[in-house]
């Protein structure tokens, strides 16, 4: 048979994607065409619109099934980016039956690479860490290989440091694991999350409960954290200072108050909290002791010699108690911040 017949007769040529592409640009036209072009790279480019140019006539037929293929695409894309590729594969099988369904995941795989736990990758990263901390290190550690660098740092940063320090050698050490087995936690991981997204949540935190908690911590630990978010973060440092109470505040109370508050304490108490204190607090409550207390506590602080930092620390976090307990039952006032009737 001569060659001209044998190509006549020919099964015809499967076609590229380029060449689909640029068949699907003639059919949208020049405008549409003009608007995808800025997101392609420069080699794309040059490829389709070689193929644009040598096809001199496209049948409606065809343009008919490269924009019915396209379409398909699209739906599927958003399927899966919707909830996966499973979800994609039942709706896709609903509408078009199986085996049109798995030609076209098969077609949407050779250009769209569908990674891992896509479903947590739109999950906001405080609930990500809420939702994961409490899973086995290597299946965070699985999770985390798969999110975005943003998302994953938010989440190391929220786990224990023992847990971040296993959590990091074990996606360090992470070399391939089975399909099988990551659809498997996809499938766990996504059902928690399923459920987790139907129930109420009810308002936590803020910085009143930062202050509650700070309030109740050691001197040392609270003087750690509020001078970690003055440098961090200024502005919220001085939010919570401005609901807190530290054994420095003590000038922020009355004379009366003061002298309330002297009442209460311990006198050896008070020296071991004075000895690491400024002069602005020292006069406040010098000025509200009679001269003969005043001169036996000056007499106490000067006759104690070196203290323990974490001991003046733990006197004066007694002594803060001794205020706030005053302040609970209404016996001395408070004031916090700057502004005119801060008063708890």
């Amino acid at each position: 048979m001569p060659e001209e017949l044998e190509d006549m007769y020919a099964e015809p040529k499967p076609m590229s994607a380029h060449e689909k592409a640029a068949i699907l640009f003639i059919a949208l036209g020049s405008d549409c065409a003009a608007k995808v072009f800025p997101h392609m790279d420069e080699d794309e480019i040059e490829t389709i619109t070689l193929d644009i140019a040598n096809n001199k006539q496209v049948s409606i037929d065809m343009k008919t099934q490269i924009i019915s293929e396209f379409y398909q695409l699209m739906q599927a894309h958003d399927y899966i980016s919707t909830g996966g590729i499973e979800y994609a594969q039942s709706v896709l099988e609903k509408a078009l039956g199986a085996e049109k369904a798995k030609e076209i995941l098969q077609k949407l795989s050779t250009t769209l690479q569908v990674r891992p736990f896509e479903f947590l990758r739109k999950t906001d990263p405080s609930q990500l860490l809420n939702f994961l901390q409490n899973e086995h290190p290597q299946t965070i550690a699985l999770v985390m290989a798969y999110l975005s660098p943003d998302q994953a740092g938010i989440v190391m940063s929220g786990l224990s440091i023992d847990m971040q320090a296993d959590v990091a050698k074990r996606i360090a050490l992470m070399d391939r694991t089975s399909p099988d087995v990551i659809r498997e936690i996809e499938k766990v991981l996504e059902k928690k999350l399923s459920s987790l997204s139907t129930q109420d949540f009810t308002i936590a935190g803020g910085v009143p409960t930062v202050v509650e908690i700070l309030n109740r911590v050691d001197r040392s630990t609270e003087r750690a954290i509020i001078e970690s978010l003055e440098v961090d973060n200024p502005e919220l440092a001085e939010e919570i200072k401005q609901l807190m109470f530290v054994f420095e505040d003590i000038i922020l109370l009355d004379d009366r108050s003061v002298q309330l508050v002297v009442r209460e304490v311990d006198t050896k108490e008070l020296a071991l909290a004075m000895k690491a204190t400024n002069e602005e607090v020292t006069a406040k409550i010098y000025k509200n002791m009679s001269k003969r207390a005043a001169d036996m506590l000056k007499e106490e602080i000067s006759y104690m010699g070196p203290v323990k930092i974490r001991d003046v620390e733990e006197a004066q976090t007694k002594i803060v108690n001794i205020i706030r307990a005053l302040e609970d039952r209404g016996e001395i006032v408070i004031v916090r911040g700057q502004g005119e009737g801060m008063f708890v």
